[in-house]
């Protein structure tokens, strides 16, 4: 199943942490607070509109690398993966 996200949302997949030890045991995710999530666009809408009915263009594009906080979007799932759908404006930055 594909997703094509509305006005100025964004589909992120965000990049799991893992945490291992010297002996090379995966610990649980951990998310400190305050530390944003990296993850990649895989999709965008087209743009909100202004007050004057104006398309304000996207920012990112689908392939980037973006920040965002933890709690930002919401978590959806397509074919069993899980993504976050953001607004655009809560993405924290773009990452080169």
């Amino acid at each position: 199943m594909t997703m094509k996200p509305l006005a100025d949302r964004v589909l992120i997949k965000v990049e799991k942490e893992e945490e291992k030890t010297v002996g090379g045991l995966v610990l649980a995710t951990k998310n400190p607070a305050g530390v944003p999530a990296k993850g990649k666009v895989v999709a965008c809408g087209e743009g909100k509109f202004s007050p004057n009915g104006t398309r304000v263009p996207m920012e990112v594009k689908v392939g980037d690398t973006v920040l965002i906080s933890h709690s930002a979007g919401q978590t959806v799932k397509l074919d069993g993966e899980e993504l976050t759908l953001v607004y655009e404006s809560e993405i924290l930055g773009i990452t080169e």
